[in-house]
């Protein structure tokens, strides 16, 4: 079934004179407002104008509108300003909101419409992914749909193109502006193109049949480009000489950007030359997509050292290898003798100097000096652990191994890999990472991450947590879920969060200005937090999740642009690197922040869906709201609750954007005052913190005696 995403088109078509968008609308974005339009505007203008639309289908959430600019009736309007946008207008008595309508950016640019005049209109995507248009005297349109290189050191490069000045016109030479750093600014080279029919099945693709011969074909010889004091980097535009009524003419379009419609090509050969070794590679940039091919030296010692390493890590990873260093643990754990005085801390799998163990970690470097910590880093993030000057050991090294095997005490907040057995002289204090509202363990009734089931996820989380000696639970709720959920019947220590410590203790104006300050954020602006969690069903592989962002920040930030500005914290599993880069100095992405307290710290309101943060935040007894847009689906089919949370939650449930912003700007207006689901929330949840739990923990674990 279509994933239909409010107000962002799914579908377009030219129809002679007239642009057809097709548009689905939440049903209840319609509820409160007395009448509503689809217009369009004049950028950096008051200006709009109403078009014609209908509904043409309906679904239990959405009204799928068909939305029609005619351009006869319209082009008075388009043309007196070159560039409109799309947008749907909401109002009541005096009340206007105007919301923009996304793109699906699915090549709309060929949509083109050629005024009697020889003017250009056509939709296009903006940065923010709202749909506009232009009117325009000329405009190629072209993308580069394979780009590979041969082994021979040759650019093997097909492309499409399309603009409606073509009609009743004769295409005579088409060629490619190649462009390279190695030149001065003004030079390029040309490269003749062969017309190309492109494959059927981009016909559909592209919504046009009749694009079929649109194609281009060239292969160009990249060694000529090699430069053996620096390398060489290729731009590439399309250039077509056409006649029409009696004269030639040449188009050329934009930088050309690269589609991979087709399955990966190679994307980097080693060619040979007399007396060196060329690396040539092709990509698509990160964020325009443009197409770059560089040609460099290939150095031999440096390459020779990363293929060793590639080798090595490979072998590191192997099932053999992997066998060879249990056996290692195992032995080292039995014949080194242990170190009493030395503890070995990790968060989040050796990712984060943060959460618990860092609670407990900086509370015995201040009252237990006679114990040597030491953290376990992990590979990609030893410099986090350099740049604090913390001591640390790199995860699955050689010295970490030695490490863990003498180590008296483990601190982590997940579970370790399954195949590290626990040396019986070592105490395994287990802090895990948060109040569960969902689901936990064996309390799971279905399993639905990669890589797994759900017997053998349950079976491998008991043999885990069957090697923890003591448990921390942040209340007495937690304590009872733990102990079912993990089959836990060891040591319990019901003490609050030694995490939420820091929350008490640097509560004031003066450390979150500090923190603000730190963070680039102006201190007289308030700072609404998102921090949402992963969802089990959707991924792209095992420890890699993904997350659709469903807030409108177009709208947040014509909302709350001058006075407020949104963080953005992911879930650690979450893999998604997000494009926010319309919205700076608006939208901060903090995910990979070192501790999310600060976070806390500086944020006046809490947005989130069913992550345990929402128990820590609410020892600041700020607002929060609950962004829970698919509800139905979490609740019913991937995890479940342990308590009636659309009946208990601490803050109001929405379901859309626009209901979130509103709730904010009814708490800007009148203030927050906490409700009796607030007050009993706290009472139930928050009574045993009190800034002091990082004390109860290491007097529990180290200072028994």
């Amino acid at each position: 079934m279509f994933k239909f995403k409010n107000r962002r088109i799914f579908n377009a078509k030219l129809t002679e004179d007239c642009f057809y968008f097709y548009i689905p609308i939440l049903r209840n974005y319609f509820d409160g407002w007395e009448d509503f339009d689809f217009i369009i505007t004049k950028r950096d203008s008051d200006a709009r104008r109403a078009v014609t639309y209908q509904v043409i289908d309906q679904t239990e959430k959405y009204f799928i509108f068909e939305v029609m600019i005619s351009v006869t009736e319209h082009l008075d309007f388009i043309q007196d300003e070159g560039i409109i946008s799309l947008s749907i207008l909401r109002s009541f008595e005096d009340e206007e909101k105007i919301l923009r309508i996304k793109s699906n950016r699915e090549y709309i640019e060929l949509l083109q419409f050629e005024t009697t005049e020889g003017y250009i209109i056509h939709p296009f995507t903006t940065r923010s992914g709202n749909i506009s248009m232009n009117y325009r005297e000329k405009y190629l349109f072209s993308r580069i749909h394979h780009a590979s290189i041969t082994n021979d050191g040759k650019l093997d490069i097909r492309g499409l193109y399309h603009t409606s000045i073509f009609k009743n016109a004769n295409i005579k030479q088409m060629k490619l502006y190649v462009t390279t750093n190695l030149y001065e600014e003004e030079e390029y080279i040309e490269i003749p193109l062969l017309q190309q029919s492109l494959p059927y099945a981009y016909s559909g693709k592209f919504w046009f049949d009749d694009l079929k011969e649109n194609g281009f074909a060239t292969t160009i010889d990249l060694k000529p480009f090699y430069n053996d004091e620096q390398s060489g980097f290729l731009k590439f535009y399309l250039a077509i000489e056409f006649e029409k009524n009696d004269s030639v003419e040449e188009i050329v379009s934009g930088r050309l950007k690269l589609q991979q419609l087709l399955d990966n090509p190679v994307t980097e050969e080693i060619v040979k030359g007399k007396s060196y070794k060329v690396r040539m590679t092709v990509r698509a940039t990160d964020k325009s997509k443009y197409l770059s091919v560089r040609v460099g030296e290939y150095k031999f010692v440096e390459e020779t050292v990363k293929e060793a390493k590639r080798q090595w890590i490979k072998i590191r990873r192997s099932k053999q290898a992997l066998k060879l260093y249990k056996s290692a643990f195992n032995i080292l754990s039995k014949v080194i003798k242990s170190d009493k005085r030395l503890v070995v801390f990790e968060s989040f799998h050796g990712k984060q100097y943060s959460d618990n163990p860092r609670a407990i970690y900086e509370y015995m470097r201040e009252h237990c000096p006679e114990y040597k910590l030491v953290w376990s880093a992990d590979r990609r993030h030893v410099n986090l652990f350099k740049d604090l000057k913390l001591p640390y050991e790199r995860r699955f090294s050689i010295r970490w191994l030695l490490t863990m095997s003498r180590a008296e005490h483990w601190v982590t907040n997940a579970r370790l890999p399954l195949w590290i057995p626990k040396p019986k002289k070592t105490k395994y204090l287990q802090t895990w990472h948060g109040t569960p509202l969902k689901r936990l363990a064996t309390d799971m009734e279905e399993v639905q991450m990669p890589g797994t089931n759900t017997e053998k996820y349950k079976r491998n989380f008991i043999t885990e947590t069957s090697k923890w000696d003591y448990l921390v639970s942040p209340n007495a709720y937690s304590t009872e879920i733990f102990k079912r959920a993990f089959q836990f019947d060891r040591t319990m220590i019901e003490s609050g969060y030694p995490r939420n410590d820091y929350l008490y203790q640097m509560n004031n104006a003066e450390e979150i200005n500090r923190l603000k300050d730190k963070m680039g954020i102006d201190s007289d602006k308030k700072v609404i937090l998102y921090a949402p969690t992963w969802r089990d069903n959707q991924f792209y592989r095992k420890g890699q999740y993904k997350f659709d962002l469903e807030m409108d920040l177009d709208r947040f930030q014509e909302e709350f642009g001058e006075t407020h500005v949104i963080i953005l914290r992911m879930h650690y599993l979450v893999a998604e690197n997000l494009d926010i880069g319309a919205y700076e100095g608006f939208v901060y992405d903090f995910s990979k922040y070192e501790d999310i307290r600060d976070l806390y710290l500086v944020a006046d309101y809490l947005i989130t869906d069913y992550s345990s943060v929402f128990f820590d935040y609410a020892n600041l007894e700020r607002p929060m709201l609950f962004f829970v847009y698919d509800i139905e689906d979490y609740r019913d089919n991937l995890r479940g609750f342990y308590f009636d949370f659309e009946k208990k939650a601490p803050g109001p449930l929405v379901k859309e954007s626009e209901q979130l912003l509103q709730e904010i700007k009814k708490i800007e207006e009148e203030g927050f005052h906490p409700s009796e689901e607030f007050k009993a929330f706290v009472d139930r949840f928050c009574y045993l913190e009190d800034g002091h739990a990082s004390k109860r923990v290491v007097k529990e674990v180290f200072q028994r005696n």
